[in-house]
Parts: C-alpha cells; sequence; structure tokens
C-alpha cells in the first residue's frame, strides 16, 4: 500500500509530469525527509529538489522576520515591562512565573488574528467587573490590580514594536506579518505552484494565507484524512477539515483532495494495560523483540510513538540487541539528563545558603551525585565519601568552607571551586562552572565516556551562552534569577541522536508522527490527561472571551489529540496501544477516552483485543533463612566470645539469630545519618554521662539530702555539656533538640528528688559507677574461651542490701523484670531487661561473693514507679510480691539457661535461623 505523501506524489507527477516550480508546504521537517524519498522514487532521472518548507519556515519566509528564542522573548517583554511600570516593579524570577503565561496569550492573540483593542478593553472589563470594590475608594492592592490589566494592551503593543525593530518576531507577529506581506509574496512567485499537504487544525493566520495562495488558482491541497471521520458529523478526528470544507469558497468549488478509505480495513489492534510508566516501557522491548524476532531484525515501517517523552530513557534501555537500525526523532531532554541535576544542584547551594553555612543535606545530597563523585576522588579515595563520613559522625548540621577544608587538606581537589564563599555573583559563578567543565571533561575523557561528554558540550554551550546574556543583562545579579535563567535554557534543549529517518524503527512524539505511515505502530501512555492532555487552561483570557474572539480552547486541542490519533491508526495494520492501569496525578489518569471510543465501534471492535499485561511472578513459598556455621563463622564467634558475650548482645540472640549474626558478628549496623534531633541512644547516653559526672563525688560515700540540692546546680551546665560533646558543630538548643534538652533536665531533677526523698528513709551508700566487668564463663563442651562482659551503671548498698542497678531512658514496666519460669529468660525477647540484670548480678558476684544482693532498672519514662527490681514468681497471674532476693541459688538457676544459651551459640550444628519479630 502506498503511503499518504506517496499517493499526492504520484498524484501530483500525473498531473504535471514533473515537481518543477513546484513550492511543497507540509506541517513538520520530518515529513519532508519522507517526501524528498518519495520523489526518489517517483522520477527515474536526476532532478533538482524542488522547494520544500514546513509551515514554520513558510510563514517566516513570507513574513522576513525571525523566530526570537522564547528566552530572548521573556527578555524582551521584561524590560517592556519595566519601562511602562514605575512602581512595584517585580524582580525577573517573580515576573517569569508569569510572563511565560502572558508570552502564550500575545502569540494566540497574533496567530489568530485578533483585534487586540477590542480584546483587551474586553479583558480589562472582566476584571474590573470580578474586582467589584463596594467602597467608592479602592485599595491600593485593587488600583494597581486594575491597572495591570489596563496596561496590557499597550504592554502588548510596545513588545511587538521592540521585536520587529530588532527584525524579530514571537511566533504569533510573525504569523500576523506574514498575512500583511502575502501580496508582495505572491506577486514575486506567480510562477510557482504551490502545494499544501497533510493539514489539520489551521489558526487564521494559516487558514487566511493558504486561502488566498489557492485563491490565485496556482496551488493545490491535500488532506490527509480517511473519509470515515470526515463523513461522520460528530467525530472530532474530521472536525477541523469539515469546518475547512463547508467554510472555504476553495474547498466548496473544488472539494477535497487526498482524502483515503483505509480506516476501515483489516487491522489488528492490542489494547493493553500495563502498571506504571516504567512498566510499559520493559513491555515495549518485549513486543519490539517479537516483532524483530519474525522479521529477522530489520524493522519496516514500524514507530513508537511515545506521548510522555520521559519514557525515551527508559525505552532506550529496554530496546532488544536484535534489531538492526533505530531512529530517535525526539531527541533527549537536557534536563533528564545527570548532568542537569549536577548543575542545578551546585547552583542551588547557593541559592539556599544561609549565613552560618550550607544546610547539610543540601551537602550530602550534592556530595551523592555521582559527577561530584568524580571531581573529588583523587589517587582513587573518595574525598565525597570522607565528607560524607564526617558529617554524619560529627553530627554537623552546617557546614562552612573552612570546616569542609580542615576535613580535606588535599590540594588536588578543587574545593575553592566547587564551595565558595562569599556567595558569588553569578558571572563569578559561570566562570567556576566552566572551570568545572574543563576538569569533568579531562576525567571524562579518561574514563571514555562519550555520551557523557557529548551531553556535557551541550551544558558547556548553555553556559557561554548565559555568559553573554549576563553581560547584557544587568538585572540578573542573584542566584534566584541565575537559577531561573538556567533552568529556562535548558528546558528548551534537546541532545539529538543520529539516525537513519527512514529505515528501521522509528522512535517519535505524536507531533513527529504528522503525515508519515507505518504498518506497525505503538503508542504509549494513552491515558486522560495525556492523550488527550486534558482541560488546563494556562492562560489569563477567560474560556468565554476565547469562544467569542474565535481563541481555540480544550475542545479544539482535544480535537486535534483525536485527530493525530486516529491519523496514525489510518493506514496501519498492527496497532499496539498501551496505556498505565495505575491511575497517577502526574502521570495521566485512567485510560484514555479515545480507547474506549475505540471499543464501542461497532465497525472497529471485532478487530481489537483486549487485555492488562502482567508480569511472569513466580511465587516462592517463604523458606525460613537459616544461615550455616561455617570455618569462617565459627572464627568469628570464637573471636566474640574471647572478647566477651555481653548481655545486650545475648538479648540480640534471644530476640532474632540472624540480627546477632549481622550485628554483632559482621558489625553490620544501620546507615550512620546525621542527628538533626536527639536519637533515643543519644538521649540515653547524655543522662547516663550526666549521672555518671554528679555521682563520681560520691563513690564511697552516703547520700544526704544536703549534698543531692547541692548536686541540682551542677545538673543544668552537665547537661549542655555532655549535648555539646554530641552536637560539636553549632549551637544545637532549638526546636525539637531544646525540647529534648529540657526533657533530659526534667528526668535527671527528678530522679534527684526521688533519692532525696529515699535517702530520708534509707542509708544508701555509693559503691560504684560505670563499672566494666569481664567473667570467664568457659565450658569444656564448647573447646574454646568464652567471656562474659558488661558494664555496670550502679552499684550501691541500701540498709546493708547489695544493689545492682542499671538506667534505662525508654519505659520498662514490672512484668518485665519478674519471671515465673527460667526458659523464659532465653526463649521470650519480653524477659530481656531480667536476663541483663542476672548477668549483671552474675559478673558482680564472681569475684565478690555474696549470700543475696537485689537489682533493678530505673526508667526514666516510669519513674514514679521508682526501682523496678528483678523477682521471681510462683505463676504468670500470680498476685503475691516477687521475691526480690538474688541468692547463690538463683545465680546457679540462671547460670544453667546462660550455658544453654551460649553453647547453642557456638554448636556448630545449630544454624541462624530468622525469628519472626
Amino acid at each position: 500500500m502506498l503511503s499518504f505523501l506517496e499517493q499526492v506524489l504520484t498524484s501530483i507527477y500525473k498531473e504535471r509530469g514533473s515537481f518543477e516550480n513546484i513550492v511543497f508546504v507540509l506541517p513538520s521537517k520530518r515529513s519532508g525527509s519522507y517526501l524528498k524519498k518519495g520523489i526518489s522514487k517517483i522520477t527515474d532521472k536526476p532532478i533538482f529538489t524542488p522547494e520544500i518548507y514546513s509551515i514554520e519556515e513558510f510563514i517566516g519566509k513570507i513574513s522576513g522576520l525571525e523566530t526570537a528564542t522564547n528566552t530572548q522573548q521573556l527578555f524582551d517583554l521584561y524590560y517592556t515591562y519595566l519601562e511602562q511600570t514605575e512602581n512595584n516593579q517585580e524582580n525577573f524570577v517573580d515576573f517569569a512565573k508569569w510572563g511565560q503565561t502572558l508570552l502564550q496569550d500575545f502569540n494566540e492573540i497574533d496567530r489568530y488574528l485578533i483585534d487586540s483593542e477590542k480584546l483587551f478593553a474586553n479583558l480589562s472589563a472582566i476584571q474590573e467587573i470580578n474586582h467589584w470594590y463596594v467602597s467608592a475608594e479602592k485599595t491600593d492592592m485593587v488600583r494597581n490590580y486594575i491597572d495591570f490589566w489596563n496596561k496590557l494592551e499597550n504592554l502588548y503593543n510596545r513588545f511587538n514594536f521592540r521585536l520587529i525593530q530588532k527584525g524579530f518576531g514571537h511566533q504569533g507577529l510573525v504569523y500576523r506579518k506574514a498575512y500583511e506581506n502575502l501580496d508582495s509574496y505572491t506577486e514575486n512567485h506567480k510562477n510557482k505552484h504551490h502545494v499544501f499537504i497533510g493539514f489539520n487544525a489551521l489558526n487564521t493566520a494559516e487558514s487566511a494565507i493558504i486561502q488566498r495562495i489557492l485563491a490565485a488558482n496556482n496551488a493545490d491541497i491535500y488532506w490527509d484524512l480517511d473519509a470515515y471521520f470526515l463523513n461522520d458529523p460528530i467525530h472530532d478526528a474530521g472536525l477541523f477539515v469539515r469546518s475547512h470544507h463547508k467554510t472555504w469558497p476553495y474547498l466548496k468549488k473544488n472539494g477535497l483532495k487526498g482524502i483515503s478509505t483505509t480506516f476501515t480495513q483489516e487491522k489488528q489492534i492490542e489494547v493493553i494495560g500495563v502498571p506504571k510508566s516504567i512498566s510499559q516501557a520493559k513491555y515495549v522491548g518485549t513486543l519490539l523483540k517479537q516483532i524483530a524476532t519474525e522479521q529477522n531484525g530489520i524493522l519496516k515501517r514500524t514507530a513508537v510513538v511515545l506521548n510522555d517523552e520521559s519514557l525515551l530513557n527508559p525505552l532506550l534501555n529496554s530496546i532488544p540487541t536484535e534489531l538492526d537500525k533505530v531512529n530517535i526523532t525526539m531527541g533527549f531532554p537536557l534536563n533528564k539528563t545527570s548532568f542537569e541535576s549536577f548543575f542545578n544542584q551546585f547552583i542551588e547551594l547557593y541559592v539556599h545558603k544561609q549565613p552560618n553555612g550550607w544546610y547539610y543535606k543540601n551537602i550530602l545530597s550534592f556530595l551523592s551525585h555521582p559527577y561530584t563523585d568524580l571531581l573529588l576522588t583523587h589517587n582513587e579515595i573518595s574525598y565525597a565519601r570522607v565528607i560524607t563520613q564526617t558529617t554524619t559522625s560529627q553530627n554537623l548540621t552546617f557546614l562552612t568552607k573552612n570546616k569542609l577544608r580542615s576535613i580535606i587538606s588535599s590540594e588536588n581537589i578543587p574545593l575553592d571551586t566547587l564551595f565558595l564563599e562569599p556567595i558569588p555573583s553569578p558571572t563569578y559563578l559561570v566562570e567556576c562552572i566552566l572551570n568545572l567543565i574543563s576538569i569533568l571533561k579531562s576525567k571524562l575523557q579518561a574514563l571514555g565516556n562519550s555520551l557523557a561528554l557529548e551531553e556535557l558540550f551541550r551544558f558547556y554551550g548553555i553556559f557561554n551562552q548565559i555568559t553573554t546574556i549576563l553581560k547584557e543583562h544587568k538585572f540578573i545579579n542573584d542566584q534566584k534569577s541565575f537559577h531561573t535563567l538556567f533552568k529556562e535554557l535548558v528546558s528548551m534543549e534537546t541532545l539529538d541522536f543520529k539516525g537513519d529517518p527512514i529505515e528501521g524503527l522509528q522512535i517519535m512524539g505524536m507531533l513527529e508522527s504528522r503525515n508519515l505511515d507505518f504498518e506497525t505502530v505503538i503508542l504509549t501512555s494513552v491515558n486522560e490527561g495525556i492523550l488527550p492532555a486534558g482541560k488546563s487552561n494556562n492562560s489569563f483570557i477567560p474560556f468565554d472571551l476565547k469562544r467569542n474572539f474565535g481563541l481555540p480552547t480544550f475542545k479544539e486541542k482535544d480535537a486535534v489529540y483525536t485527530y493525530h490519533f486516529y491519523r496514525l491508526l489510518q493506514r496501519a495494520k498492527n496497532i499496539y496501544l498501551i496505556y498505565n492501569t495505575e491511575p497517577d496525578v502526574l502521570e495521566g489518569g485512567e485510560r484514555s477516552r479515545l480507547i474506549t471510543q475505540l471499543l464501542t465501534d461497532d465497525t472497529l471492535k471485532k478487530n481489537i483485543t483486549e487485555f492488562i499485561a502482567v508480569p511472569e511472578i513466580k511465587v516462592t513459598p517463604k523458606k525460613e533463612i537459616a544461615v550455616d556455621k561455617d570455618g569462617a563463622l565459627l572464627q568469628l564467634i570464637k573471636e566474640h566470645a574471647a572478647k566477651g558475650f555481653s548481655p545486650s548482645s545475648l538479648s540480640n540472640y534471644v530476640r532474632n539469630p540472624l540480627d546477632f549474626y549481622k550485628q554483632n558478628l559482621l558489625r553490620i549496623n544501620d546507615l550512620q545519618e546525621v542527628e538533626e534531633t536527639v536519637a533515643a541512644n543519644t538521649f540515653g547516653t547524655i543522662i547516663h554521662d550526666t549521672l555518671e559526672d554528679l555521682y563520681k563525688p560520691l563513690v564511697g560515700k552516703y547520700l544526704n539530702k544536703e549534698v543531692l540540692v547541692n548536686m541540682k546546680g551542677n545538673i543544668e551546665k552537665l547537661v549542655k555539656h555532655h549535648f555539646n560533646k554530641s552536637y560539636s558543630s553549632i549551637s544545637m538548643l532549638r526546636g525539637k533538640n531544646l525540647i529534648a534538652y529540657n526533657v533530659i533536665l526534667k528526668y535527671v531533677r527528678s530522679f534527684i528528688d526521688h533519692e532525696i526523698r529515699e535517702s530520708k528513709k534509707h542509708q544508701i551508700k555509693i559503691l560504684g559507677l560505670e563499672k566494666k566487668m569481664t567473667i570467664d564463663v568457659s565450658y569444656p563442651e564448647v573447646g574454646f574461651p568464652v567471656k562474659l562482659t558488661g558494664k555496670l551503671d550502679r552499684i550501691d548498698e541500701i540498709d546493708g542490701i547489695l544493689r545492682i542497678i542499671d538506667y534505662k531512658s525508654g519505659k520498662v514496666l514490672p512484668s518485665q523484670v519478674a519471671i515465673f519460669d527460667w526458659a523464659l529468660l532465653t526463649e521470650d525477647y519480653k524477659y530481656s531487661k531480667a536476663f541483663q540484670l542476672l548477668c549483671y548480678a552474675l559478673m558482680y558476684t564472681e569475684n565478690k561473693p555474696v549470700n543475696q544482693l537485689e537489682a533493678g532498672i530505673i526508667s526514666f519514662k516510669n519513674l514514679s514507679a521508682g526501682l523496678l527490681s528483678f523477682g521471681i514468681k510462683e505463676s504468670e497471674k500470680s498476685r503475691s510480691k516477687p521475691n526480690k532476693s538474688i541468692t547463690q541459688e538463683t545465680l546457679s538457676l540462671f547460670s544453667t539457661e546462660l550455658k544453654r544459651l551460649i553453647l547453642e551459640i557456638c554448636n556448630p550444628n545449630v544454624p541462624f535461623i530468622e525469628k519472626e519479630v
């Protein structure tokens, strides 16, 4: 089957016998490439290529104006705004937020040849009515608001005049000038035959220009539309062509050329639901592999149309190796590259820098970027990692250049270029960025990374362009304005791919598919909000005013999407429509209404297969994770046993043997992070250290009210001292940390008050503080030395009875320290507190045998309960008081359980088996 362009060329060649003196005008440059290919197939002798223009090139030629870049338009609009606004002038950053919308509206006004005077008069009147004010005297805010709308027409006229003086125009202005210059153009091109091919939705200027050229009886127009849509009075795919047919005198007289009847021919259509965007790309890759296998790796007339450009990168990573040729039309957006995130983060360092330095999260985010790591690596040492580790270990919440320099002394690291103080001007910042680009270039060349070098070169061009802009536009004098400019320039640039636009698989966006026909079409992201784009109205002009003046609204935009969708399907034989089954605010909603429309079409639905693509999932039964004890692991156990099992490590084993294996043997701990707010373990450490300093002078002495009352005067100083030990960078006493600080003060003061009350009732003598103890508990069955080690927070004597006390900053309940079954100590983690107390008692009495003692926990979150003493109950539900005395018999019974636990850990035949926690 001939493609649309081939049909048009064949028809023209039959009529004229040659392509001399023909001017072809098409919707896009890409369709021009296919047109040239079609001409080469038809002619059998060398000819001069006829003039081929995209519609924008053609309009630009008639107008005599160059189209200004979006950045240039924004700057000229800002200068015009400053000229006519005397008071309350906005800076460039704030202006850019609404200036882009205004540019779009100005563009629409001119492209549709709207009477700007009437439109702006209506617009200002509407705004004044909307902000009707009951008082005769308006406030300054309302007065300024109304004044803005009244000045819009003047802003529009001055802006257009400013551009024309420079020989430029925005797209709409170029179209309006082309319409005004059309008589001159037609007079100078009488001998040319114009052929307009494949148009659909035309703005007023395009419509008027084409009609006037057609009226000169030296032109033709061919419509790329199927009669199926044209003859359906309510089908949106034919909305514009039906309208043109009714209103254009030329078409009323000559009819429509190019109309086909291929849509109803047999097709294979698959409607496929796939969860999420990345899965769509993976599915397309699988589909392409299947098609390539059937066609021996050479895909002919096959296109993947991406309605969401963000899918390009995952799609490129999903293309099967079986494909011979791939051509990418879209270009990869520079703002999706890793260099964009690198330079963006670098600039943001200075946008968000505070007087006391860089906030650590901004620094750590920047340091985690692969290109930052590349810059900060020398002799295989990653200084980015060094800074990160120092920041987290020292809890540095703000960093200065001097602090960074103290961490890294190497002169081979460009710290002075990366971390600048004071905050640099935009001009100096660009100089530093260009210097960084030079360093990155050398490193990437050494690595042979050609793709990254190509990306870097594009950014080199952007920053050189920014250098020129900064010299020309002095109002960009702060980091926020510079950042806005950078994002504006990057958003418009793409990284272009080289390929064959005719052969092989074609990857493109919807607009690039105009006038092109493929046998196999794969459309992705066929969801509401993407195809069609939805009812978003980024405009200052209200809907009713647009309708009244003939400006396009979402209704017309929906019809444009519908036309492109159905036009792709017209001549295709194999069609795959892929949509996201998981609606998302950012990634589009439910599946597109266009799919529903296809499914309800009686002519087509017999050819449609609908299904949900579900990845093959092998459900494997959950296996119990077990780690066998090989020679290396047994060696780790021996080493750990020689150093000493601590009560907490043994409790960790009782809780989950796999945690003991990872944390206590392999030393794999949680990732260390900066503590912005006091963590639970740090909270407990500050309490422990404070109490140790308070009670040190009292070791060997009895407690009394006078000493304890005097002790309270030192609490605040000691708590602050230990706070600063954990947070050395700056004062942390603010926000949640201030609350934590005051809670610690309250806990320690309340504990001292409790001690004062106890000292009145009992004689309490401090025997030791933070005492480290290690004892041998070797067992013949193990075959190697085993030790038990730990630190006793406090040993005292109350009314002659020895007492061991453990401090806990968390909440402990009496039920957690009272047991009724000895086996529970090594089986149930709930009794870990009781287990630890008995470990401390066993270690203390090893060298100092006593007949009886007590052991208990001071829980600072349950201080009102006093000392929570270890005890033995008759049964779980026994209401009688537990026996608090720890005797030699008690320790003997505990030793049996301890031995059983340690033998299990050291037994090479018992693996570490995961417990559900």
